[in-house]
Parts: structure tokens; C-alpha cells; sequence
């Protein structure tokens, strides 16, 4: 399941959520702290992939 980050504009404060990706499409989260999900904004985060062939790095 991915891994999504999120931050909350009224308590200044980031966070993750476990989401499957039709949860994510669906449905921004509650902030932690219980405030609204209108006041939480997606934030781009890195991701990992594991392949079957050797990457090359630069």
C-alpha cells in the first residue's frame, strides 16, 4: 500500500497516510490533530522501486 504525504495548512504540520491509490483518488485525509480535510494539501514525495535489473545510477 502507498505511502502518501500530506500537510496540514491549520496546524502547520506534515504528516503520511497509508491510503490505497482508489482511497487517494477518492479522498483527501483528516489531519491528525482533527482538523478538516479541507486544510490538508498533497505534497510530492520520493519514491522507491525495486526492479529485476540492475539500475544504473548518475
Amino acid at each position: 500500500m502507498p505511502i502518501y504525504e500530506f500537510f496540514c495548512r491549520k496546524c502547520q504540520e506534515p504528516f503520511t497516510a497509508f491510503m490505497s491509490m482508489k482511497e487517494h483518488d477518492e479522498r483527501a485525509p483528516k489531519c491528525p490533530r482533527g482538523h478538516d480535510a479541507k486544510e490538508v494539501e498533497k505534497r510530492i514525495s520520493s519514491a522507491h522501486a525495486v526492479t529485476t535489473k540492475k539500475s544504473l545510477t548518475y
